[in-house]
């Protein structure tokens, strides 16, 4: 009788082993699962607040090329204007 109460024995205790394996793969698996999304959204907000403020600096530099274009437009006006006259 004592070999099969061993086995039995035996047997639940590998049953119950594969259990608590299986509830703490599925528990690794989500925290795992929810690290990465938590890391996704991060390097997704860092991506977000780079863009915003690349195209910050995009718009100073159009508005200061926008300055430049106006200036040079009055200045070949006046040289347009310098070259009717003597023309």
């Amino acid at each position: 009788m004592t070999g099969r109460e061993s086995y039995f024995l035996l047997v639940t205790t590998l049953v119950l082993v594969t259990i608590l394996l299986i509830f703490a793969m599925k528990y690794v698996s989500s925290a795992r699962r929810a690290r990465d999304r938590i890391a996704g959204d991060t390097a997704y907000r860092e991506l977000a607040e780079r863009t915003l403020k690349a195209q910050e600096e995009l718009t100073a530099t159009l508005a200061a090329i926008r300055g430049s274009v106006t200036q040079i437009e009055g200045r070949l006006a006046s040289v347009e204007k310098v070259l009717k006259d003597v023309g």
